[in-house]
């Protein structure tokens, strides 16, 4: 009888009372799911951290052996096993992907709860609200970020500095009325005049100027690229105020 090869792989990772490390727990996970038998070996000192550290001549740990091979740390264990490795400043549209997929299944939820019925025009007008708002929570995070980021290319906050920091509570405010119905002649104005301004400055900067720019649409940490995204974020606001007026 053919006997199936046990694949086996020694761990170190730091195991401590008040600090179990994360990447350790994700190297032990992925391992195991490639089919390896692993050694846990727990680091649970700062003096047996250090001194494994000096006999490998390694600056982190997890550490992964197969083979007696050294194979790395978490990063290294995925690209032995062909996995990809995001790149933290790689520009991407996942958050915004993220963003509206989550406030069009909210939308589509609460229209359900009210009508039983989640595909209807006002879901349409939740999923843009609900958009504005969770939109202004992430800019909201970190204001003096968003802001820096802002000034990079809105018309009107590099001549009025101040706006960068208004504009998430604008946004905010008008998705909040807007999800409520209440004070339409506050949050259509508002969201008119954000959105005219924002469309604007992002047709110029990118479609005008073809400068290449990270867009501060969900707060100023993120790497979106500045962009049609960032238009449509204008656009969904200027066309709800829009409708909102004509209703």
């Amino acid at each position: 009888m053919n006997r199936a090869i046990v694949k086996k792989a020694v761990l170190y990772r730091m195991v401590m009372g008040n600090h179990v490390c994360p990447y350790g727990l994700k190297a032990k996970d992925l391992l195991m799911r490639q089919g390896y038998e692993v050694e846990d070996k727990w680091l649970t000192t700062r003096e047996q951290v250090d001194a494994f550290k000096e006999k490998y001549h390694v600056k982190t740990t997890p550490q992964t052996f197969i083979n007696d091979e050294r194979i790395g740390g978490y990063d290294d264990l995925r690209r032995h096993f062909g996995k990809t490795i995001r790149d933290p400043k790689q520009k991407s549209y996942r958050p915004v992907a993220a963003l509206f997929t989550m406030t069009a299944l909210m939308a589509m939820a609460t229209s359900y709860a009210f009508s039983g019925n989640p595909f209807t025009p006002q879901a349409l007008g939740w999923f843009i609200a609900l958009s504005m708002a969770v939109l202004a929570l992430l800019k909201l995070q970190n204001i003096e970020s968003f802001s820096t980021m802002f000034l990079n290319y809105d018309l009107l906050a590099k001549r009025w500095v101040p706006y960068s920091y208004i504009y998430p509570f604008a946004e905010g405010l008008a998705g909040v009325l807007m999800i409520s119905g209440a004070l339409n002649w506050v949050s259509i104005p508002i969201a008119l005049f954000i959105g005219t301004v924002g469309a604007l400055s992002v047709f110029k900067a990118v479609y005008i100027d073809k400068r290449e720019l990270k867009c501060a649409c969900v707060g100023g940490d993120s790497n979106v690229p500045l962009g049609f995204i960032s238009l449509t974020e204008n656009l969904m606001m200027i066309g709800m105020a829009l409708f909102m007026l004509v209703m």
